[in-house]
């Protein structure tokens, strides 16, 4: 792995967490980075609901079954998205514009030495209504991912997934 990248190879998944404290200023860096990413046209039209109450990750994890961190982990980001704001109001491009600055906040916890989690909502639909009603989620806001963080109770080894039969050269 090239050493250049090491802040790719360094993110990794994390489920568990310690008692370790995410700082305000955590959190403002973490938003910061997530809306660096690319918007087409630059519409930008994601949203983050910082989520520190017990109860509310309690229930988020009662609507994610592979969320079952959110019980132990400090905080939860929501990210959402506005269809009205996407460009050209579609959904594909909403999508997008959210998943880069969802990798980009992935990217900047590893970077800062916290462990994160993404956790898909969109597309399943009972996901997406059971979090839309939990967070009061006006109707034109789509909640994306959730993001779980927290400080790590172990550092996962740096890897790269890179697989040369997903590679095309010129052609299929």
């Amino acid at each position: 792995m090239n050493p250049t990248l090491s802040p790719l190879f360094n993110r990794r998944s994390v489920r568990a967490y310690t008692d370790g404290n995410i700082t305000d200023a955590h959190i403002q860096d973490l938003l910061e980075a997530a809306m660096s990413a690319p918007s087409a046209v630059a519409k930008d039209p994601w949203h983050f609901v910082v989520i520190r109450s017990s109860q509310k990750r309690n229930l988020m994890a009662d609507a994610l079954p592979n969320g079952q961190m959110l019980r132990t982990a400090p905080v939860a980001i929501l990210v959402c998205g506005d269809i009205e704001k996407a460009h050209g109001n579609e959904l594909s491009y909403l999508l997008q514009d959210c998943s880069a600055a969802i990798e980009n906040l992935l990217l900047a916890a590893s970077m800062m030495g916290l462990g994160a989690c993404w956790l898909g909502v969109h597309p399943r639909e009972e996901r997406i209504s059971a979090l839309t009603a939990l967070f009061k989620l006006p109707a034109t806001i789509i909640p994306v991912s959730a993001i779980v963080l927290g400080c790590p109770s172990a550092k996962p080894e740096p890897r790269t997934r890179f697989n040369p039969a997903a590679v095309h050269q010129e052609m299929w």
